[in-house]
C-alpha cells in the first residue's frame, strides 16, 4: 500500500514521505540480489539501463557505490548509504529528480517461505508548489519498484 504524507502548509515547501509494498513468494535471499545489485534492477524494472558508476568502499553495490539508472537516456544517479545484505538498502538521489535531500530504504523481511519488500522514501520540495505531484510520482514510482520486484522473483523462484 502506497500513501502520500500530508502535504506542508499552502505555499510552504516541505518535507514528503511516501511508501509502498508488496510480498513476494519466493525467499529474500532470492529478493536480495535483485534489489542490491544496481545491474540487476533493469531485468526487473521499467529501467533499460542500470548499472555503477563507482563501487562502494568494501563491497561492489555496498556503501558508497554510486549507481546510475536510466529509461532511454533519461534517469538518475544514486549513492548507496546502507548496504545490509540481504535484509536492507538505503540510497540518496545525487541528480536526476527534482527534489532535495531524497532517502530511500528498502527493507526485505521473512515472511512465512517468503518476502515482505518495503519501501519508504523522504525528500524535501525544490520547487515551490510541485511537492504534491513529486509525492504522487515518487508514491506510483517506488509501488511499482515493489510490486515489480515481487513479481519478478515469483516468476523467476530457484528450486
Amino acid at each position: 500500500m502506497t500513501t502520500p504524507a500530508a502535504p506542508p502548509p499552502s505555499g510552504q515547501v516541505g518535507r514528503r514521505s511516501v511508501q509502498g509494498s508488496a510480498r513476494s513468494s519466493a525467499p529474500v535471499a532470492e529478493v536480495w540480489p535483485l534489489i542490491g545489485e544496481a545491474r540487476r534492477w533493469k531485468e526487473w524494472s521499467f529501467l533499460t539501463r542500470s548499472e555503477l558508476v563507482r563501487p562502494g568502499h568494501r563491497e561492489p553495490d555496498g556503501v558508497g557505490a554510486i549507481r546510475r539508472f536510466t529509461r532511454f537516456g533519461i534517469g538518475s544517479q544514486e549513492e548507496v548509504l546502507a548496504w545490509d545484505p540481504p535484509h536492507h538498502l538505503a540510497y540518496t538521489i545525487l541528480k536526476g529528480y527534482p527534489v532535495r535531500n531524497y532517502r530511500a530504504d528498502v527493507t526485505l523481511t521473512p515472511d512465512g517461505a517468503g518476502t515482505l519488500i518495503s519501501w519508504v522514501a523522504t525528500f524535501d520540495d525544490k520547487i515551490p508548489g510541485a511537492g504534491p505531484l513529486m509525492a504522487a510520482v515518487t508514491s506510483r514510482m517506488i509501488k511499482g519498484f515493489a510490486s515489480d520486484v515481487a513479481a519478478y522473483a515469483e516468476r523467476h523462484r530457484s528450486g
